[in-house]
């Protein structure tokens, strides 16, 4: 069994349809499991974390808590720690010491892993991390509100968390299927990371085919998805139905990434009902709910599925920051946005569509979502969330999707 941790809540919906997708049976919890929870039948187990802007004793912390929890229910074959494709991090961490925790506990000689997300526009070139065609230190990435990533050479960047080194596997060594040699010269280096390069989706499938007895890797969903791959078979499995949402839906956009931005933008000029939340003028969470749910209520249900977002341009959001602190600002927001959750949910709200990572742990968090399972996708890597009693959830990491990704979703 393939048991897997993840450090915010949209990247593990992202891992679980990946793991999914190749035929294992995947189950997906939004923190650790309830006590005495037996779970039904399946391959892979998915922890839903919100460990990767805590403090990082925190995060170790609550990893070290989900890798008890799967390896006392039988992920002892595997484990794979899920982490953005972005690499989103600080010097302090949180990827560095929650790996380096991971890889103690486990007794893992060498942990390979990579960030590489081809579908998604991420890729690994000599340990180089490339978002679209431009590198991780050139991209939007750079100006991120909590995790800005001015470098791009991913050996670098964890060694500045990890108290390990690093090193690479080339892409002449994956097409070579010289991966786990490469591997076994970097351990006699006393390299205790290796990041495997990938370009496109079958180097991923390659190195799935060579990790399958690694004990711990880790990365984005693309290499668990070469796992999976792996062990469900060479040419993996037809994806089975997913079933579908219906009823009244609402989005949550709390991310200032710019692909959010774009879809915040397209909800708006498609003439749906918007409201934002201004945590200048009003800095109260549960005044700015209120807020929200009153305009909500006065709406015409003709107008389509409302949005109500905090999502900022760089600028505009660097001077909320400013005059209110990054940590409370966000803070207040996101207790604003899981009590608006509530509201819209007692207000017969079925569908309900959430774009960040931080605005998306905020949601599960308040409506007391234990987990799920996974639905069909609204786009590549994001799909409905079907809970055992409350609204299908559609959890989008803030770089993920079309455009038109919330309008449609919303339909």
């Amino acid at each position: 069994m393939i048991g897997a941790i993840a450090d915010d809540f949209t990247g593990a919906t992202d891992v679980a349809v990946a793991l999914r997708r190749r035929g294992l049976r995947t189950l997906l919890y939004f923190g650790l499991p309830p006590q005495g929870a037996q779970p039904p039948e399946h391959d892979a187990v998915v922890i839903a974390l919100k460990t990767r802007t805590v403090h990082k004793a925190d995060a170790v912390a609550r990893s070290l808590r989900a890798l008890r929890w799967l390896r006392a229910h039988g992920a002892a074959e595997q484990v794979y720690f899920k982490y953005c494709s972005t690499f989103d991090s600080t010097p302090e961490g949180n990827i560095g010491p929650v790996l380096d925790a991971l890889a103690d506990a486990l007794e893992a000689p060498i942990v390979p892993m990579t960030p590489s997300s081809p579908e998604h526009g991420r890729t690994q070139y000599n340990g180089y991390l490339f978002v679209g065609d431009v590198l991780l230190g050139e991209s939007h990435m750079r100006h991120h509100p909590l995790t800005p990533m001015t470098d791009s050479y991913l050996p670098r960047l964890l060694e500045a968390q990890s108290a390990y080194r690093s090193g690479v596997v080339t892409l002449p060594h994956v097409r070579g299927q010289a991966v786990e040699r490469r591997l076994a010269e970097l351990r006699e280096q006393g390299v205790r990371y290796a990041f495997v390069d990938a370009l496109a989706e079958e180097d991923l499938m390659t190195a799935g085919r060579a990790l399958v007895r690694a004990p711990l890797v880790a990365g984005a969903a693309g290499l668990a998805g070469g796992l999976a791959a792996a062990r469900a078979g060479a040419a993996g499995q037809e994806e089975t139905a997913a079933p579908e949402p219906s009823g009244p839906a609402a989005v949550l956009a709390g991310s200032c990434s710019s692909r959010t931005l774009e879809q915040v933008q397209v909800m708006i000029e498609a003439g749906r009902p918007a409201h934002r939340l201004d945590a200048l003028t009003e800095q109260d969470a549960d005044s700015l709910a209120r807020r929200a749910l009153a305009w909500y209520d006065a709406l015409d249900a003709r107008d389509g599925a409302p949005l109500i977002y905090s999502s900022l341009e760089p600028a505009k959001l660097r001077r909320v920051q400013q005059a209110l602190g990054a940590e409370r600002s966000a803070a207040l927001l996101e207790s604003a946005i899981g009590r608006i959750a509530r509201g819209l949910v007692e207000r017969g709200v079925t569908r309900l569509v959430t774009a960040g990572g931080e605005t998306s742990g905020a949601v599960v968090s308040a409506l007391g979502v234990p987990g799920g399972v996974i639905g069909a996708e609204a786009a590549r890597g994001v799909p409905w969330i079907f809970v055992p009693s409350g609204p299908a959830l559609l959890l989008k990491s803030g770089n993920f999707g079309d455009p038109d990704l919330l309008l449609e979703a919303t339909r």
